[in-house]
């Protein structure tokens, strides 16, 4: 399964650019609903296996149904803004934080559970049992905001925008052969091939806009273009909608008072602030003051030397700020200096195995990161799909059947990156990578690295588009040099590196790519073929590997939760030996600050990794002792 909506979001931009596909309606009196069978309606949809809540539950178990509703949560965002359409986020303009807040989805996500949906504009779906479509039921009594019915119509026309304007949703809704009016308040989506399950639930989290608004004009009496960025607040269905704003510094969203959902069963204590505001910044050391200077509540770090370092002040030792850290159980993933093998410098895996004899993580997480982080050593790192040791059982019999087209050491040795702990070690480390580099074609003259045939030097550049990262780039650079190579460091501005990784211009770039509980129809933007020449795509590696296309396709289709486990253990063993990638490292819980005025359940859900502020409220007792905000 992809991550939820937010994550995708938070993503950005990815993309396959697939045919497109025409969507049918078929009238009320149509011959489909006339022979249409009887079919068992549910409440809900799990990937594999039950769903823990029965039809007709009060609440959610992890969320507080007495939270009150109140107070406002301040957070940060960074680089800026210029855009509040969703259909065009990651392909136009920079997306604002939080838009998803504005609008609802047929389904919504349990924070409890591994890859299931409860209704949320459904109130029920059917389908066949072989997956070859979906139909979801509407609630009669969802509404936009301007107090407007949301209508199949809505649906079908929001995912023709998806499909139409957004190289990814192109891509993950390219199965969608038909979608069409079956009902009066029912929707049908007809996959091209049946047994893809997830599927359905793909179709469960299409974000649904209203289509009278899309096609009305705006106070100017222009025509709207869903197709294009906008910054006119939209008109949503969800449970907050815009506020105010200022282009590219802050934006906050209200609560709706009478928000159509409010006492749904899925809905029951969440949204509990009266407002979310997202104050943007374009430099982190300024968003760190800016925290301590009480301008906002609650700052995810993502660096170790801040987590260690920045926050000595006094709020936090007299205990009206408060650190805490939330493990990450419900995503992993790869973080690393990712090659574009679409230059020829990169094409041989001896000379990108190299770079990764060069790198020292030891010495740097010692320096610079005070101990904090391990290397990661799998592309679905932190998760129970990360391959571990030898394959064996169902993993191997899949890589069996591509023996031919994988590296042998898929099948005799278990991957590890190289260990640099102690000077004998980065010395052989040293050797192996020379060794590498001269296997492929190069050696060193005049202490430079070049090709041996063309006389071409080995020179490399790092993009960029975040300076606290300059420090930490610049460590590698030594070692590179001891090796001949040359290498430099660009930090561009957000527009620019955008605009970049679109169009394949780089040498290397630091990338991640989060994973799910779940992998499934999203790895095709992420490492096929196809992707490859797509612009936009996240494959920013440009592969081009059959077992990889091959392994993909098996991971969509698996039947079971076994069998996807197993298959995609052996995607993760093909993509580590052919060395796309230098992996960097990983820490597995989410470090948080925030100022103590908030309440949250007892007992966090286990897939929500920290959940602020979705389940969280303001607690005005504990607002009162730590004092008035800026």
């Amino acid at each position: 399964m992809r991550l939820t909506r937010r994550a995708l979001l938070r993503n950005g931009a990815a993309a396959l650019a697939a045919p497109a596909v025409a969507l049918e309606r078929l009238p009320l009196s149509s011959p489909a609903m006339a022979q249409a069978p009887a079919r068992a309606w549910r409440h809900g949809l799990s990937l594999f296996g039950e769903l823990k809540y029965p039809e007709g539950f009060k609440q959610f178990d992890y969320v507080n149904g007495n939270a009150p509703k109140a107070g406002a949560a301040r957070m940060i965002g960074f680089g800026t803004f210029d855009n509040f359409n969703l259909v065009v986020a990651g392909v136009k303009g920079s997306l604002a934080g939080g838009m998803d807040l504005v609008y609802d989805t047929l389904l919504v996500n349990a924070m409890d559970e591994v890859a299931v949906g409860y209704g949320l504009l459904a109130e029920a779906l059917t389908g066949p049992a072989d997956f070859s479509s979906v139909t979801y039921r509407l609630r009669a009594n969802a509404k936009w905001h301007d107090g407007m019915p949301v209508t199949v119509e809505d649906v079908l026309f929001s995912l023709e925008s998806f499909r139409a304007h957004h190289p990814f949703y192109s891509s993950y809704y390219q199965h969608v052969s038909k979608a069409e009016k079956t009902g009066e308040r029912e929707v049908t989506f007809t996959f091209d091939t049946p047994g893809n399950r997830e599927l359905p639930q793909i179709m469960g989290e299409l974000n649904v806009l209203p289509k009278h608004w899309w096609q009305g004009t705006d106070r100017a009496g222009k025509k709207r273009d869903v197709g294009a960025t906008t910054l006119e607040p939209p008109l949503g269905c969800g449970a907050y909608r815009i506020k105010t704003f200022v282009p590219g510094r802050s934006i906050v969203f209200e609560r709706v008072e009478d928000y159509w959902g409010k006492d749904l069963n899925v809905n029951i204590g969440r949204d509990n602030f009266n407002e979310l505001r997202f104050e943007y910044f374009r430099d982190s050391t300024v968003a760190i003051e800016a925290f301590k200077a009480d301008v906002v509540d609650w700052r995810t770090e993502n660096s170790a030397k801040n987590w260690a370092t920045a926050y000595d002040f006094p709020a936090m030792t007299e205990g009206r700020a408060v650190r805490e850290e939330f493990p990450i159980n419900s995503s992993g993933g790869m973080q690393c200096y990712a090659f574009n093998t679409r230059r020829p410098k990169f094409a041989d895996p001896r000379v990108r195995r190299a770079f990764n004899y060069a790198l020292n993580f030891e010495e740097i997480n010692k320096q610079l990161f005070f101990g904090q982080y391990k290397r990661v050593n799998s592309y679905f790192e932190g998760l129970e799909l990360a391959s571990r040791g030898l394959p064996e059982g169902a993993e191997l019999a899949s890589l069996e059947t591509l023996r031919d087209k994988v590296p042998p050491e898929v099948f005799t040795t278990p991957y590890n990156n190289p260990e640099a702990d102690g000077a004998d070690a980065v010395r052989n480390n040293l050797r192996e990578a020379t060794r590498l580099l001269r296997e492929a074609g190069y050696e060193v003259q005049n202490r430079k690295l070049v090709n041996a045939k063309t006389g071409e030097p080995m020179t490399v550049e790092v993009l960029i588009d975040r300076p606290e990262w300059e420090r930490i780039v610049l460590f590698y650079k030594p070692s590179l040099e001891r090796l001949g190579i040359e290498m430099t460091l660009r930090n561009v501005d957000d527009a620019q590196y955008e605009n970049r990784l679109r169009s394949w211009d780089y040498d290397m770039v630091v990338m991640s790519w989060g994973q799910g509980l779940s992998p499934g129809n999203e790895q095709r933007n992420y490492w096929t073929s196809q992707a490859a020449d797509m612009v936009g795509s996240r494959n920013y590696v440009g592969m081009k590997n059959p077992a990889v296309d091959t392994l993909v396709d098996r991971l969509i289709f698996a039947k079971s939760r076994d069998e996807l486990v197993a298959t995609v253990k052996a995607l993760d063993r093909v993509l580590l030996w052919n060395h796309y990638v230098v992996p960097q490292w990983t820490y597995g819980k989410v470090r948080s600050a925030r100022w103590d005025r908030f309440g949250r359940p007892a007992e966090l859900p286990k897939y929500g990794s920290g959940s602020f502020p979705t389940i969280w409220w303001w607690d005005q007792a504990k607002a009162a002792k730590v004092g008035s905000r800026s």
